[in-house]
């Protein structure tokens, strides 16, 4: 049964929270709630689940409306940041606990939490208590809970962010497999762009309270309806200048370059560039670039990656560069991006034009 909100608005002390949100999810669906903190993705989870009331508009599961009928009368199920298990009950009672509590039959709690604890790999602790798991497995336990119930609605509210790269890799990966032949629908929340292309499915960006865009992740990412849709879907965001289309040529920030045939189609007039991080290239290409004298102002070297924290006439930009790469502050760089891989922006923030690139990657966000 599908989840529908139509025009769904929260506001606390005069300040809102959730303000007009419409969003449609179907079962058997992995949906992401993509935005900063405080963005309004926890608040929007609550309102789906019962635990908070809307000021306007209503929630609907199935095609029922739920608006005011609390949790306790749901099917649904939800998991936090932080991994809340019962502390005197082995792992076996607290997965068992849901089903204990709707008075399902020993057979089948037994049947049921087996069958989950083995999905989730955690089968062989069934007997251990919370204290004796590490955090990985603690969060397993609190997610196995969750997904015991065959909840029509499971939510997330960045159930991984507690925990080191590697656990974090493959827990993202069991859970598309865990969902694919479900027909439960997910709902995840998280900070992290490259989290929401990892888990795919569907993203929904939220921006104070407001739903910006929604719809296949990789679509949303390539393809952002506006200019805050582009910078929220992206770490670290999208470099953005000015850019002028007269006659044949183009001024982008104060440089004059002839128009770009990718570009031939655009009217004359004021318009918005965006570049991602990723996209900025220190070698020379074969293609039509746009090519910018920069000044380094920080190299931060990261793991496998650096950034570079570039000015161009106090302009602040932004380059993700694969591999260590070591450079001197006020150092003196040209970077090259291809324009076929600019978007183009309105004044008014609306695009007109994206990249013609590939499907992007974890390490293209």
């Amino acid at each position: 049964m599908s989840l529908q909100l139509d025009n769904v608005t929260l506001s606390v002390r005069g300040e809102t929270y959730i303000d007009n949100a419409c969003l449609t999810l179907e079962p058997g669906s992995f949906n992401v709630l993509l935005g900063h903190t405080l963005a309004g993705k926890t608040t929007l989870m609550r309102l789906m689940a019962g635990l908070d009331m809307p000021d306007r508009g209503t929630v609907r599961l199935g095609g029922r409306d739920m608006t005011h009928v609390p949790v306790r009368q749901r099917n649904v199920s939800m998991v936090y940041q932080q991994f809340i298990n019962y502390p005197t009950l082995t792992v076996f009672d607290n997965i068992a606990s849901p089903l204990k509590q709707a008075k399902v039959s020993r057979q089948e709690i037994a049947r049921r939490v087996e069958e989950t604890a083995e999905m989730l790999g955690i089968q062989h602790l069934l007997g251990r208590y919370p204290q004796e798991l590490s955090g990985g497995q603690q969060q397993r336990t609190a997610m196995a809970r969750a997904l015991v119930k065959d909840a029509d609605l499971v939510l997330f509210d960045e159930p991984l962010v507690n925990l080191d790269y590697k656990l974090r890799e493959a827990l993202r990966v069991e859970m598309r497999k865990l969902f694919e032949s479900r027909h439960t629908i997910a709902v995840y929340a998280t900070t992290e762009p490259a989290e929401a292309l990892a888990l795919g499915g569907t993203t929904t960006l939220l921006h104070q309270g407001r739903i910006v865009q929604s719809g296949p992740s990789d679509e949303v990412y390539r393809h952002p309806c506006n200019r805050e849709a582009a910078s929220l879907f992206g770490e670290p965001p999208i470099n953005l200048m000015s850019m002028t289309i007269q006659g044949d040529e183009c001024r982008i920030a104060d440089l004059r370059q002839p128009r770009p045939d990718v570009w031939r189609s655009l009217p004359a007039g004021e318009y918005q560039v965006g570049i991602r991080p990723h996209h900025w290239s220190l070698q020379p290409l074969d293609e039509p670039a746009f090519r910018l004298p920069v000044v380094v102002r920080v190299a931060e070297i990261s793991g496998s990656e650096t950034f570079l924290h570039l000015s161009h006439d106090r302009i602040d930009l932004v380059a993700h560069l694969i591999g260590i790469h070591e450079f001197d502050v006020d150092q003196a760089l040209e970077m090259q991006v291809a324009c076929r891989q600019l978007f183009v922006f309105e004044p008014d923030g609306d695009l007109v034009l994206s990249p013609s690139s590939p499907r992007p990657t974890l390490a293209s966000v």
